[in-house]
């Protein structure tokens, strides 16, 4: 599967985890120097799973929270810490 933004590449990989309608990737297959922490929102620090989003950031444009991983996720979601999501305007293919 493929993360793409404007024909940009941001992550590939065959090693994915799907769950909750969403596709994961290891880090290890993410374009990691186009991510930049969001600020976290009082929601974020509600999340149960440890959320952290990212923008992505390329070529100067940058794309609001269109990424996020789970750093400390409860059992549900374990199969995908530290893993890489992605949403609005990155397809995931």
């Amino acid at each position: 599967m493929k993360a793409i933004l404007r024909d940009r590449e941001i992550a590939a990989s065959e090693d994915i985890v799907s769950v909750g309608g969403y596709e994961y990737f290891p880090p290890s297959s993410v374009r990691l120097e186009w991510l930049e922490k969001s600020p976290r929102t009082p929601h974020d620090l509600e999340c149960p799973h440890g959320v952290q989003f990212y923008d992505v950031v390329i070529d100067g444009e940058r794309h609001i929270r269109n990424a996020w991983s789970y750093e400390s996720p409860k059992p549900k979601m374990e199969a995908v810490r530290d893993r890489f999501g992605f949403w609005e305007d990155v397809v995931v293919r």
